[in-house]
């Protein structure tokens, strides 16, 4: 069945239809390329969208993939809230992790080249001023890891991106039980 796929990229963003079955994470990462079809091509610079029957875009030139139909999110996660910026966007969402992660003592690391967000926020990076994300793009979208310049989250995720700018956030601290007893 044809998936919808909104695929942004550092020049703008492509909207069409992958004629490939399946999830789109298998078809960027197994073919290394996202074949879209009957594409709206909506540019950055505030050129007018242009309609075009088929795209082929290249896995790395691939920031923020967000299908219409969400992806395998996994079931037993305990999920983190991150912001990402890369290239012109800032992204918020929720990212996954299995529980009782530790990412110091973490033996396994990702793969692939992109990393799942759920309940996903989008928008375009100022150089003057901190950008909050306006507008809701989607329940899931695929992030490609390699090329986040700066993460915040409550967990040290170096390894998730290589070479991005890390910055932890304060976590509420677990609630303490009131203690029996009075002092007097």
């Amino acid at each position: 069945m044809p998936i919808a796929v909104d695929a942004y990229t550092m020049r703008g963003v492509a909207s069409g239809v992958s004629p490939r079955p399946g999830h789109i994470r298998e078809a960027i990462e197994q073919e290394g390329r996202l074949v879209l079809e009957r594409v709206q091509w909506r540019p950055l610079d505030g050129a007018p969208a242009q309609s075009i029957r088929e795209a082929s875009i290249p896995a790395d030139d691939i920031l923020i993939a967000v299908p219409a139909e969400p992806d395998m999110l996994p079931v037993h996660a305990q999920w983190h809230a991150i912001r990402l910026e890369l290239g012109p966007y800032v992204v918020e969402g929720d990212m996954p992790t299995m529980p009782g992660f530790d990412p110091g003592r973490a033996l396994t690391r990702p793969t692939g080249e992109f990393v799942l967000l759920r309940d996903v926020r989008l928008g375009q990076r100022s150089p003057e001023t901190a950008v909050s994300p306006e507008r809701r793009i989607g329940d899931c979208a695929l992030v490609n890891r390699y090329v986040v310049e700066s993460v915040q989250a409550d967990l040290m995720l170096g390894f998730f991106f290589p070479g991005a700018e890390m910055i932890a956030t304060q976590q509420d601290p677990p609630a303490t039980p009131a203690l029996g007893g009075a002092s007097g």
